[in-house]
């Protein structure tokens, strides 16, 4: 049988958090199921990396995607088509949220999660109208919808009014470069970044969505508590949207000098980062299903996250939930990491159980019962 991929973004060194998904769950479902031949269909010429298995034929198109409507209404609704009539496959498989409704390919989707109902206002706005349009109209055409959690399920087939059992939960995992390092190694790190100091960890694109806004109005609360230990407040990710209004607080801290930015890292030195961290901070508005609280768990690290969406589900009784909106609540939780060890080492114990529930191999194993699913009909 011929399975064609959506693998537009698997692109060497700029892996999204989808990109991940697609590569982690693909290199194993190719393995899994030896029988059938998988096309994956890249927008560019794609690195060797990805090609990991001989049942792999690498199709490449010449017209890139991009993140504007015009262009993925374009590559969806011609090039993908165009694409698809040359390869004659039986499924499609698109992991990145959008689908060709120009094709009569049985196609599973994964739809990661719907934020842009919730919070249209946090992208641009001719995207949000796009995905708005026609994320319900994917949703219904599809074969079958894959989720990464059942927050999102719920939201998915509330919203969209579709049948509950053409959803499935296949939930993420987290990469191998994220284990706990050893203290030498922690201490490097925080020379490295922070002065030799301790630090609280936000990692995650600077976008309204991932709060840090009140975090780190959290953080200069944390820091007037002259009994508490110093700390610094580390910062790592790409600054996408960063508004005035968390301008505005950034500018008005006292403590803005004990807030560092270093940008993007890569997975290996992000895995160190998280080790070395004294917790980290993941209290976002909105996320269908939040890696990174895994990443903490698999690197060692208490964590501190949101008690909204997807957040609760997925760490358990293994953070601390906080309410995001509450700058007081969330400085008091980082208190307690920071001032009772004997607190902090019962999080990451239970991290450590946690993360056994999230692994890549079992969101294969998931993935290939959904795609089984097709298959037999």
């Amino acid at each position: 049988m011929k399975i064609a991929v959506n693998t537009r973004l698997l692109v060497k060194n700029q892996l999204t958090g989808m990109g991940v998904f697609t590569l982690e769950t693909m290199k194993r479902i190719v393995v899994m199921h030896p029988e059938h031949t998988f096309y994956f269909i890249f927008d560019e010429k794609p690195d060797p990396s990805f090609i990991t298995s001989d049942n792999i034929i690498p199709y490449v198109v010449k017209i890139k995607s991009r993140h504007r409507a015009i262009m993925l209404k374009l590559w969806f609704e011609y090039v993908l088509p165009s694409a698809l009539k040359k390869i004659k496959p039986d499924i499609l498989i698109s992991p990145d949220g959008f689908m060709s409704l120009s094709t009569k390919v049985p196609t599973l989707i994964v739809i990661h999660d719907i934020n842009f109902e919730h919070y249209p206002e946090h992208l641009p706005s001719a995207i949000a109208r796009f995905y708005r349009k026609y994320t319900p109209l994917y949703a219904r055409r599809a074969e079958r919808v894959v989720t990464v959690s059942e927050f999102s399920k719920n939201d998915i087939v509330s919203r969209y009014q579709i049948a509950p059992d053409k959803v499935d939960v296949v939930y993420n995992g987290a990469d191998v470069a994220f284990a706990r390092a050893e203290e030498s190694v922690k201490q490097e790190i925080r020379n490295k970044y922070t002065d030799g100091l301790p630090y609280f960890l936000f990692v995650g694109t600077i976008h309204p969505r991932k709060n840090l806004m009140f975090q780190l109005k959290a953080f200069e609360l944390y820091m007037q508590e002259s009994t508490n230990p110093r700390h610094k407040f580390l910062v790592v990710g790409e600054k996408w949207i960063w508004e005035e209004r968390l301008d505005q607080v950034y500018r008005s801290m006292k403590f803005k000098d004990d807030v560092v930015f270093i940008g993007r890292l890569e997975f290996e030195e992000l895995g160190r980062v998280y080790s070395a961290s004294t917790a980290l901070m993941y209290a976002s508005l909105f996320e269908g299903f939040g890696i990174p609280i895994l990443e903490g768990f698999y690197s060692g690290t208490a964590v501190i996250t949101s008690d909204r969406t997807s957040m609760p589900e997925v760490a358990s009784n293994a953070a601390m939930c906080v309410n995001p909106e509450d700058p007081e609540m969330i400085a008091d939780a980082m208190r307690k990491i920071a001032t009772n060890p004997a607190y902090r080492d019962l999080l990451i114990g239970r991290g450590d159980l946690r993360k056994k529930v999230y692994t890549w191999d079992r969101t294969a194993e998931l993935f290939s019962d959904s795609l089984k699913k097709i298959l037999i009909q």
